[in-house]
């Protein structure tokens, strides 16, 4: 490819960033958009696409002050910090096992920043989003001319981590070949520029981390075994946030202080009801969708008060009256089938946010993490229709 065509395609991702900007909400939303965009793209855009990415999630990082304390290690993460703090005097590889958006890449940071790499880099990299034809040239770098697009030496992301950490979230998604030439770069830290001769060697700390059951993918014969036995020498399961009700007070005060902040608006905290509310709800996209909804409710507020039953899509609680007497058989029956009209808001809820989409990446059926067979003949049972939640439907 031409200098001139490069260019051409740079100077066209910066406005598309511009007019994503413009249609994606929150920062991790533009994020992914940008990364589904650069699959579609030519082999300079899409590079450029990935490492704007990183940058975007670095920068954010550093503006909102990571290196605080992690909201929970006192309480329903402390034996995730007491592991964390073991494992990070050693080098050994560190496997974090848990659902969407438990807070895998917090806990990575974690044991970085415990260890005695904190002064080095701390990389990131969703193998999950990295285009098969990708893989090579963005783990361990290239040559120039090495293929179409090459202009010039580039660095994989094991060499830019050389001193430090290299965090490899969604490990599961690597396909095989990928995972062969890992395997040997864990084994003797060695490894070739794709269209080098001369081998590389790097000091890296490998920490890795995915939702799948790799125990599982090993048996379908979808991940390798050896490469399995390497990267899970100290797991780390990261409890889901329906198991930790006790930190929900604690993030709800810090997530409406840190949207606050975001926003410009007044800080407001969520009251009893609020509370009640926020831990009855399953939470299938855990941390990342709390802090998203009590960003929504903030906005909703508009500095006022937190709208947290309306950011839910959910009626708020009634005030509980101890009966006096035994209850009428009609209201037990009652009781009983609000459990269908709660199940159809939660669907209904999923669906406004993903815009009336049921599969993909952005689907209802990946918020609530449901197969989207099931979905769809649980929407049938219910009567509700994903046409009427897309726009202008």
């Amino acid at each position: 490819m031409e200098t001139r065509e490069i260019k051409q395609e740079i100077d066209f991702m910066k406005q598309i960033e511009v007019l994503a900007r413009q249609c994606a909400g929150s920062d991790a939303e533009l994020d992914d958009f940008l990364s589904e965009l650069a699959n579609c793209l030519g082999l300079a855009a899409r590079q450029l696409l990935h490492r704007l990415v990183e940058e975007r999630r670095t920068l954010r990082r550093k503006r909102a002050g990571l290196n605080d304390a992690i909201v929970g290690a006192e309480e329903g993460l402390r034996e995730v910090m007491a592991a964390v703090r073991q494992v990070a005097r050693s080098d050994a590889p560190v496997l974090i096992l848990g659902e969407t958006g438990t807070g895998k890449e917090v806990v990575a940071r974690a044991v970085h920043s415990h260890s005695r790499r904190a002064n080095g880099p701390f990389l990131r990299v969703n193998c999950g989003a990295i285009p098969p034809e990708l893989i090579d040239s963005e783990l361990f770098g290239h040559e120039r001319g090495s293929f179409t697009g090459a202009v010039g030496t580039r660095k994989g992301w094991f060499e830019r981590a050389d001193g430090g950490t290299l965090f490899l979230d969604e490990i599961g998604e690597l396909p095989l070949a990928a995972q062969v030439r890992l395997l040997r770069v864990l084994q003797d830290g060695s490894f070739q520029r794709v269209g080098g001769e001369s081998g590389l060697s790097v000091d890296v700390r490998l920490v890795a981390a995915t939702n799948r059951d790799l125990h599982q993918a090993v048996r379908d014969g979808e991940f390798r075994e050896d490469l399995w036995f390497r990267i899970a020498v100290f797991p780390i399961p990261l409890p889901p946030l329906r198991e930790r009700l006790q930190d929900i007070p604690a993030m709800a005060a810090h997530f409406s202080l840190r949207a606050a902040e975001r926003l410009g608006l007044a800080p407001r905290m969520p009251d009893a009801s609020d509370l009640a509310l926020l831990a009855a709800y399953p939470w299938p996209g855990n941390v990342r969708e709390f802090a998203s909804v009590i960003e929504r409710a903030a906005i909703l507020g508009d500095g006022r008060r937190l709208e947290v039953a309306r950011a839910l899509g959910v009626a708020p609680p009634a005030v509980f009256t101890p009966p006096q007497r035994e209850m009428p058989e009609a209201v037990v029956e009652q009781d009983l089938a609000s459990f269908t009209e709660a199940s159809r808001r939660h669907i209904e809820a999923a669906l406004r946010r993903s815009h009336g989409r049921v599969e993909g990446p952005f689907g209802a059926a990946r918020l609530l993490e449901m197969n989207p067979h099931t979905l769809r003949s649980k929407m049938r049972k219910l009567g509700i229709e994903a046409g009427r939640y897309r726009e202008g439907a």
